[in-house]
């Protein structure tokens, strides 16, 4: 058992309630009325459903590490990585096969079961780049920890190849609604996001994939990115929600911060619409107070990524994290050899 995470309620392990509902046919309009709910009749709901899908309550700790830093030719508004804005994203540079095992190493120290391998690509080019990639996942399954990846556009054949080194889940954010996608960005199109997941889906990983809110969009587009992610079947096995971090040379540099409560909203939402999915509290957590953090969690968010840094935005001190998992009585996910 790692020294970092200790399990506080392991004997209250129980399998999840096959009676909970899994709807594909959710309307746009009825998961708008579901949010706009008063505040403590949407927490009630979404934590009996929390209880019933996600028995023990128990939380995923993931790390995220970026293999290939900025240079990217995509023009999403909110990414310090196009090469498009100043956003102050490094030299693009891919680590090395051992970097990427020391940091793999460090965060299953720290409690993390899961590790992201993130490429700033507008698509995952055949070649060096993605061969080194498929070495890179097949080094960090070695060492016991799941395996996602998150580097832009996927083919089929490459979908398949990740498969076969063992490649647990793949990341590819919806990021809003169809409608709004426009708005972020023009470099691709929805259609293009939704061919990877389904590319994605059809080599057997698991689909990761969510938004991010405070981009101007409305209640409205936040409700249909969750009907769109309802849609696949089965569900996605991952939804990141992730709060805007403007960033300074991006479009949505002054954009103003998302209150906590809008947050806290969606991840009740979402936790409805898609019980059985784990939901992520990603990134914009770190200007968050930790009873903020704790009402999320409590809404439905499991899964929480451990690091300083999530690409090129801050995050949470890990340290942190661990105590207040423990001050809350919260059990964290532990590697199955542990």
């Amino acid at each position: 058992m790692s020294a970092a995470v200790s399990p506080c309620f392991a004997s209250r392990t129980r399998r999840p309630d096959p009676a909970v509902a899994v709807r594909h046919d959710w309307r746009v309009g009825e998961v708008v009325a579901l949010h706009e709910r008063p505040l403590f009749e949407l927490l009630d709901r979404a934590r009996e459903v929390h209880r019933r899908a996600h028995p023990g309550g128990r939380v995923e700790l993931c790390s995220l590490v970026s293999v290939k830093t900025g240079g990217c030719p995509e023009d999403c508004g909110y990414c310090a990585q196009s090469a498009r804005f100043s956003g102050g994203a490094p030299p693009p540079r891919v680590l090395e096969l051992g970097e990427v095992l020391a940091a793999a190493r460090s965060a299953r120290e720290l409690g993390a079961t899961r590790l992201c391998l993130s490429a700033a690509w507008r698509a995952a080019a055949d070649g060096g780049g993605f061969e080194r990639v498929l070495q890179m996942v097949q080094a960090v399954k070695a060492l016991g920890l799941e395996t996602c990846c998150t580097l832009g556009m996927l083919t089929e054949e490459q979908a398949r190849r990740l498969k076969q080194v063992g490649l647990d889940a793949y990341n590819h954010n919806l990021d809003s609604s169809r409608d709004y996608h426009a708005r972020i960005v023009t470099t691709h199109s929805y259609a293009d996001r939704l061919a990877t997941l389904r590319a994605v889906r059809a080599a057997g990983i698991q689909i990761c994939s969510g938004g991010i809110i405070g981009m101007g969009e409305s209640v409205r587009d936040r409700a249909a990115m969750l009907v769109e992610l309802a849609g696949f079947d089965p569900h996605p096995e991952s939804i990141p929600i992730n709060a805007l971090v403007p960033i300074p040379g991006t479009p949505l540099a002054t954009a103003p911060p998302v209150r906590p409560v809008e947050l806290v909203r969606l991840i009740a939402t979402a936790r409805i619409v898609l019980p059985r999915s784990r939901i992520r509290l990603a990134a914009g957590r770190a200007g968050l107070a930790r009873e903020a953090q704790l009402m999320c969690l409590y809404a439905g968010a499991n899964s929480l990524f451990l690091g300083e840094r999530l690409l090129t935005t801050p995050n949470a001190d890990p340290g942190e994290d661990l105590a207040m998992l423990a001050e809350a009585g919260i059990d964290a996910k532990l590697l199955e050899q542990d």
